[in-house]
């Protein structure tokens, strides 16, 4: 196996391991060798996910909510006492709202775009951080978005949750970086995943409206997605720190 993919012996967290970036980033990483500690609040999709991993023996899942705070620390506790340490974790689970212009979104939106959204990751990195500074070393990805970076017509909840990923994530890589913990995020534009499973996404006739405001006028497959994170949890990848990276058929080019 070619060392920049070889993740044998790391260990990673990944939220929202059910389906969608987290399912197929589990079985990419375990072909490669990671242990894993899956968490997402669908059992029976966190069961179907081990199933198809290349070492089941070699991952353990936990539902929970991540925006309960006891689950992120459950997550930790696990990793360490099943494969001994935790050098990865990647804050994936993420919500998404039906689509509202601003004087349309409503409180409880707002309520349960932060409670996943952010206070998901933030939660995630209190104690993933502490357990990567014993280890010497760590990477953290969290999954923002290409509304963590402008603006999305009729999203601004998640857009505002987006750009708080955006801003854990690059205040981490400075305030951890002299310890040898990278933090970095991915900004995807549209994939179709189950969180565009939501009134004004997941028609046939909007997703070709929203192809069309890519240059590459598709949307992104979840493969492509999965794959830039790949690279970028790379053990070869140990320079790179505070980045959030587009991956969007080149729309932030315009």
């Amino acid at each position: 196996m070619d060392s920049l993919l070889d993740f044998t012996d790391k260990t990673a967290i990944i939220t929202g391991a059910a389906n969608g970036f987290g399912k197929r980033l589990a079985i990419e990483l375990s072909k490669r060798g990671c242990n894993l500690v899956l968490s997402d609040i669908n059992q029976a999709g966190l069961d179907d996910t081990i199933k198809n991993l290349a070492s089941p023996d070699k991952a353990c899942a936990l539902m929970g909510d991540v925006s309960v705070e006891a689950n992120s620390k459950k997550l930790v506790d696990l990793a360490i006492s099943k494969f001994g340490s935790l050098n990865i974790a990647v804050n994936n689970a993420g919500i998404a709202h039906e689509m509202a212009a601003i004087h349309e979104l409503t409180e409880s939106i707002f309520d349960s775009q932060f409670a996943v959204n952010v206070k998901g990751v933030a939660f995630g990195m209190k104690y993933q951080i502490p357990a990567m500074l014993l280890a010497g070393h760590g990477h953290i990805l969290n999954i923002s978005s290409l509304a963590g970076l402008g603006g999305a017509p009729k999203a601004g909840a998640y857009v505002a949750a987006k750009h708080a990923v955006t801003g854990l994530t690059k205040t981490a890589a400075v305030e951890y970086a002299r310890y040898n913990v990278q933090v970095n995020a991915i900004c995807p534009f549209f994939s179709p995943t189950n969180i565009m499973d939501v009134d004004g996404l997941n028609t046939k006739e909007a997703r070709a409206m929203l192809a069309k405001g890519s240059p590459m006028k598709r949307l992104g497959d979840p493969q492509e997605m999965v794959n830039v994170m790949l690279l970028i949890l790379s053990p070869g990848n140990t320079y790179m720190n505070g980045q959030t990276i587009a991956v969007d058929g080149g729309v932030t080019a315009w």
